[in-house]
């Protein structure tokens, strides 16, 4: 940390920067107060000298928004993303040392730290790859070490940059400080090179030294390419992790998931408890609080003069001390605690022979080439270019310098120009040396891989191909750990308001409804086939028999073809419910076979009696009837309904369905309707209600155990109803209402609601813990923790249409499992629109299972997986 230089920016929106924090090769980080006193900040700024390179904008901004869709867990979320292009964003202030500062200060870490670090950068990476995506941002300055946990500043490549440097024609020459074989031999990387820089890193932390990394970067590159790790100095416990990381075949290292649980089965978080830094480190991140908090803004007026080129969101200019002559921190040299780590020792910067380019298409640059810049390598003795002199923190809207290329137009740009290949059209061999190490932004040229679903990373604006008639192709071999290819991704326009709900229609269509209409995707193909305004503000898609779709609306049934989505049939509810005018229906309760169950209420007025003589006339009153009705979709009309007592205001009570058996069915109230008097005489537990599936005869009303209103719960068609009870799931028979087993919940587990599936229980808990018991006698069969960190709900499940997978879905992934012995089989995770600008998506997921596909459902978004 140290005082700000003249020429570093006083303001950055809402922030006043205090002092710098930390350098890297493409950013600097300033520490920074934000309106309340308490409000301390980290604000990343781009390198003045980069910040005009088009490319590095955009890679930037596209960084800065992976790293604001994989927030959470031990990434730092931001707390202002970037607006209006400007190049910095903030994350809250963690009193924590970098990875390298840590050595440097305390030497290697004990193997606890060690197993802790790797855990939590590894349950990271889990989040990263399943998404399908390579973060490619390990590296000892990237990696923070706080007081309860490791943190990750999520940037990527640019994050991890040892050397970055912007050249003619808006390209990017961006070295990473770790490479992996693939990457020296010149092959594309993939979610295995992240395994193999963690392997580095651990190893450096666990001994203060890196194997196959330290010294020259020519033998360095040798060493990683073919020669043996040494890892004697590596701690026996951690010595075949590590090593099994270095595998110099990317198919022989681990997946993340495995290396997190084999680090610390409990999790970071878990393991961490208690402290985990030495005290030396400790100390440091104690000291380093200490120092910040005695930190102070500026005092004194600004310099009068004011520049334009930082602009918070109410457009009013900040105040910024204009650049000098003088001013040289903005150049890119060797970065200091890249140089320490490598092992190298100061040396002259000198340029280098060759580097893979990340380049934007000539059409948007501006530059006309005569012809493709295969490498433009300079010779050996070529002496370095002088470096362009170092420019403000530039947003957009300042002018670009002269001779500098135009910011990029937000438009779709052509396919990047394919590198040609070697003389006449001969296939250019890997090259092992300083020409390997400088590799591209990672996952700039050829794209981001999202569930199988590859988004261009540059100069995308995130919308998907348009989907033609042709079937989705056969997916590629599903390969363990790895989410299978998506048969197809379909985005519901950004114009339309939010899907409301999603159901599949005979495995043939999945019906999206919003405020607007209903939308119907082919589920072969991805294909949007027709969009209705008719079923606006639908809440429910179902079957109805051979040849139509049924929707619910708040105030009537629709039928539909399933070919143009035109209204075949329309039921209003005042017209076809006698007795009941203008009556309100509560989401539905459930459907079997073509028999639907609903609520409904209505307000009747009940005269007062008429007064006795001399008296004055009473007041009518307003009383809510409401019924529970059985329906059937196909031959439209009522089976039967039944009086049932009124919700909360405005009346309707909402019933879930528990059970679905040959004769009967067993129904909860949703607490929400639950009125003040049925909540006093439940005395904290959930009534649940069975009815004779022929009459609509209720059977009985019950209680089991201390089940709660709100408390998960399922039933069978054996009789038996599963529920959560504390931090147990009981099982009980419902003619009975006694127990038959319990099966027993760690502090604060809290079951959700179980799936029965064949003779097996699929179970979920706020622990984040995925299982399956015994059905007939609540033994655990086997129990899996989805790797997300607890906190949240628990996972919804599913399992899919054959059977043999099971689907946990939450607010950050979808998990699939194989559903008989609870293999972890991959996760997946929809990071978001790649637009820079896109918006924040933060909707929990869905799931749809539907014959051998699961439809993976994010606000707009879905994807359609192949599952057994």
């Amino acid at each position: 940390m140290e005082a700000l230089r003249q020429d570093d920016p006083r303001r950055f929106g809402p922030y006043t920067t205090l002092a710098r924090f930390r350098e890297s090769a493409s950013a600097v980080h300033f520490l920074a107060r934000g309106v309340d006193a308490g409000d301390l900040a980290v604000v990343t700024a781009a390198r003045p000298a980069l910040a005009s390179a088009p490319a590095f904008r955009r890679r930037f901004l596209a960084e800065a928004r992976t790293a604001e869709r994989l927030a959470g867990g031990w990434v730092q979320p931001p707390l202002v993303p970037p607006e209006d292009d400007s190049l910095w964003t903030a994350t809250a202030y963690v009193p924590a040392v970098t990875l390298a500062e840590a050595i440097g200060v305390s030497g290697p870490l004990p193997e606890r730290s060690v197993r802790i670090l790797g855990a939590g950068l590894a349950e990271t990476l889990s989040r990263v790859h399943a998404t399908g995506a390579v973060l490619q941002g390990l590296a000892p300055e990237t990696v923070l070490l706080a007081e309860d946990g490791p943190r990750l500043t999520a940037f990527g490549p640019l994050g991890a940059a040892a050397s970055a440097e912007a050249r003619e024609g808006g390209q990017l020459s961006v070295r990473l400080g770790y490479l992996t074989p693939e990457q020296v031999e010149g092959r594309d990387v993939g979610p295995a090179s992240d395994l193999f820089v963690l392997g580095l890193l651990l190893a450096y932390a666990a001994t203060g030294t890196t194997p196959l990394a330290d010294g020259p970067a020519e033998e360095a590159a040798e060493r990683i390419a073919h020669g043996a790790a040494e890892l004697g100095a590596v701690p026996d416990e951690l010595r075949t992790l590590i090593a099994s990381c270095l595998a110099k075949d990317p198919d022989g290292r681990p997946g993340a998931g495995s290396v997190a649980a084999e680090l610390a089965l409990e999790g970071a978080a878990g393991l961490a408890k208690g402290g985990w830094l030495p005290g030396t480190l400790a100390a440091a991140v104690t000291d380093q609080a200490a120092r910040v908090r005695a930190l102070e803004a500026p005092v004194g007026p600004v310099q009068d003069e004011v520049t334009t080129d930082l602009v918070p969101d109410n457009g009013t200019p900040t105040d910024r001390v204009p650049t000098d002559e003088a001013q040289g921190s903005g150049d890119i040299g060797e970065d200091s605690r890249t140089t320490r780590f490598l092992n190298t020792g100061a040396r002259t910067p000198r340029p280098d022979r060759s580097t893979t380019q990340l380049a934007l298409p000539q059409e948007l640059t501006g530059a006309a080439p005569p012809h493709p810049p295969a490498a433009a390598l300079p010779p050996a003795a070529a002496p370095a270019p002088a470096p362009a002199p170092p420019q403000p923190y530039a947003s957009p809207h300042a002018p670009a310098p002269q001779g500098a290329p135009a910011p990029l137009p937000h438009a779709l740009p052509p396919a990047a120009p394919t590198a040609p290949a070697g003389p006449r059209g001969a296939a250019t061999a890997p090259v092992t040396g300083r020409r390997a190490l400088l590799t591209a932004v990672a996952a700039g040229a050829a794209g981001l891989l999202l569930g199988g679903v590859t988004v261009s990373a540059l100069g995308s604006d995130g919308s998907a191909p348009a989907a033609d008639d042709k079937p989705s192709p056969d997916p590629r071999p599903a390969v363990p750990g790895r989410v299978p290819d998506a048969l197809w991704m379909y985005s519901h326009p950004a114009a339309a308001p939010a899907p409301l709900t999603a159901g599949v229609w005979q495995d043939k269509l999945v019906v999206l409804t919003d405020t607007a209409g209903a939308t119907a995707v082919d589920l072969r193909t991805g294909r949007k086939v027709w969009e209705r305004a008719d079923a606006a503000g639908a809440q429910s898609v179902l079957a109805a028999g051979d040849g139509l779709c049924f929707l619910a609306s708040p105030t009537e049934f629709l039928w539909l073809s399933p070919k143009d989505g035109r209204v075949v049939h329309r039921v209003r509810f005042v017209d076809q419910f006698d007795g009941v005018p203008n009556m309100k229906v509560a989401p539905l309760t459930g459907l079997s076979g073509s028999v639907l169950w609903f609520t409904g209420s209505h307000t009747v007025t009940v005269k007062a009696p008429k007064p006795e003589k001399g008296r004055k006339p009473g007041r009518d009153t307003q009383v809510v009837k409401a019924y529970f009705f059985a329906y059937d979709v196909v031959r439209r009309r009522e089976l039967w309904r039944t009086a049932v007592p009124a919700g909360r205001a405005p009346g309707t009570p909402a019933y879930r369905l528990t059970a679905v058996r040959d004769a009967d069915l067993v129904v909860r109230q949703d607490p929400g309707t639950l009125t003040p008097a049925d909540v006093a005489a439940g005395r904290g537990k959930a009534f649940f209600r069975c009815f004779d599936r022929t009459t609509g005869k209720q059977l009985w009303i019950r209680q089991f155990g201390t089940v709660t209103p709100a408390g998960a719960a399922a039933g069978d068609e054996e009789g038996r109803l599963y529920a959560s009870v504390g931090d147990d799931l009981q099982a009980f028979e419902t003619a009975t209402g006694k127990p038959v087993w319990t099966v027993n919940g760690t502090a604060s587990s809290v079951f959700g609601t179980p799936v029965p599936a064949g003779a097996l229980l699929h179970t979920t808990n706020r622990n984040q813990e995925v299982g399956a018991v015994e059905r007939a006698t609540g033994k655990v069969r086997w129990r899996r923790s989805t790797e997300v960190p607890p906190g949240a709900g628990t996972p919804a499940l599913t399992v899919s249409g054959g059977g043999r997978t099971l689907l946990a879905a939450d607010s950050s992934q979808v998990t699939a499992f194989a559903a008989a012995d609870g293999r972890r089989l991959w996760k997946f995770q929809d990071i978001g629109a790649q637009d820079p600008k896109g918006a924040t998506v933060s909707a929990p997921y869905r799931v749809l299972a539907t014959g051998r596909a699961a439809v993976v459902q994010r606000e707009r978004a879905l994807y359609a997986f192949p599952v057994e």
